[in-house]
Parts: C-alpha cells; structure tokens; sequence
C-alpha cells in the first residue's frame, strides 16, 4: 500500500505542476485563459499536440507530451503517464499508474464556469475543481499587450518571428514570455517560453490545426462517476482496488 500511495503522490505532484507556467492555482493541466490567451491573437480556436517542458530548481527537469484543445478560453489537455519523462516520477510510475487505471488523465478548464475537471477514462470518473477568479479571468479582459520583435527563427520547420510578450492585467501584474509567432500559421505562437514560479517553462506546439474543436470535448463525459474533489476520487476508487477501506490514508490539500 506504501509504495502504491507513494506513486500516485509523486504523479500528483507533477501534475500539480502544469498549470504553474499559466494561471497559478489551476488544477492540473495548462489553463490557456486570461493574460496567457493573449499570446495566441486572433488564433482562439485551434487543436495541437502539446509538449511541456519544465525545468525547476531541483535539476530534473521534466517532460509532458499531450494533446490540446482550445475554444475562447476553454481548453481540455490529454496526457499518458508513459510519455512522460524526468522529474522526480519513480521508474515503475507509469506502470503502476496503468494497474490501476491511471495512466491516461485529461483535464478540462472552463473559466466560463469557473470550474475544471480531472478525468481518468481507465476509472470513468473524475473530479469537479473550482477556479479561482485568477483562473476564470475572461479571455476578453482589456489587458494590456506590448510586443517587441527580437529576432527570427525557425521551429520544428515552421519560419518564425521570436518576439517578446509583456502581457499587464487588470491588477498591474505583467506576464512576460519569449514567443515563436509562425508566419506560415497565421502567426500562431508555436513555441513559447515563461517563467512561473521559478521554473522555466517551454510549451511547443505541433500538428496545429485552426480548426474550432467540438464543442464535446469540453464537457466532463456521460456516464463518468463525479467526485467533489481530487482527494475523495483518490480515496474512494483506491480503496476499492486495493481491499475497500484497508487503511488508505487521507490525502491533505
């Protein structure tokens, strides 16, 4: 039970960290609302592969590759846990996630709602997640956007314009970030670069298409059990693969 519950903090734990580069405080994957939504332009509805890299003060750095989609602030970001790489994640994680049907999480954030959800198809559930006023900014809101051009590269094949983003709220705070605007993707931030937190965070896009994503994929699915917050889905469907009620310790916030 101690090695089970050990893997599944530490997978928490990096899960906690995609939505450190964004809006702080949004629940487990990167929530593309508010000041972030900014970089993309004209280019609100797209869908791409999506390949997080995170490197913190620990010297692990670590890799997320997913899928994402996105709708005027609404985003869902697929991930398997066997695609990741480096951090602090145990070499056996993965395939003690897959045992017990955790493998595979998809996170749905909806600012319009001021609600996320944390899905796992393996357990057909998932938990219902308040955002903060942060997190469920309008992606409309009147922020402030200065753009300085700083050279031009090409990424993954796509020629580039690299430009610096400063991005101020409504509260004054700026958000700066290094962006790769492709010029062949209607100018469509391929690559960006941030600082959150301390950690430097690179999100690269692939096989992007501008295409409006259905309206579907940002609705928790039918017939899933709901659970009010991660740390009862987490209780509740481990306890019943491991014996019900054998001692699962709570999980704190």
């Amino acid at each position: 039970m101690k090695n089970h519950f050990s893997i599944l903090a530490s997978t928490i734990i990096c899960l906690g960290l995609l939505p450190a580069y964004s809006q702080p405080g949004g629940p487990g994957g990167p929530h593309l609302g508010g000041a972030m939504s900014k970089l993309f332009g004209d280019n609100q509805t797209f869908s791409a592969g999506l390949e997080l890299q995170v490197a913190d003060n620990s010297g692990k750095p670590i890799t997320m590759p997913g899928k994402i989609s996105f709708d005027t602030g609404k985003s869902r970001f697929e991930i398997n846990m066997a695609d990741m790489k480096g951090g602090n994640m145990p070499p056996n994680a993965a395939a003690q996630m897959k045992s017990m049907g955790m493998d595979q999480a998809e996170t749905i954030a909806r600012p319009d709602q001021k609600v996320a959800y944390l899905i796992y198809p393996g357990l057909k559930s998932y938990a219902e997640i308040q955002l903060s006023n942060a997190d469920s900014a309008p992606t409309n809101s009147d922020y402030k956007v200065e753009i300085t051009e700083i050279g031009k590269e090409t990424v993954d094949g796509n020629p580039c314009v690299k430009n610096k983003y400063v991005v101020t709220d409504n509260e004054g705070v700026k958000h700066e970030s290094t962006v790769w605007n492709a010029t062949g993707l209607k100018k469509f931030p391929v690559k960006i670069q941030t600082t959150e937190r301390g950690d430097e965070v690179t999100m690269l896009f692939k096989n992007v298409s501008l295409t409006k994503p259905a309206a579907s994929l940002f609705d928790p699915p039918a017939g899933f059990k709901k659970y009010d917050s991660m740390q009862e889905l987490m209780q509740q469907e481990m306890m019943k693969r491991m014996g019900g009620g054998m001692g699962m310790p709570p999980m704190g916030h």
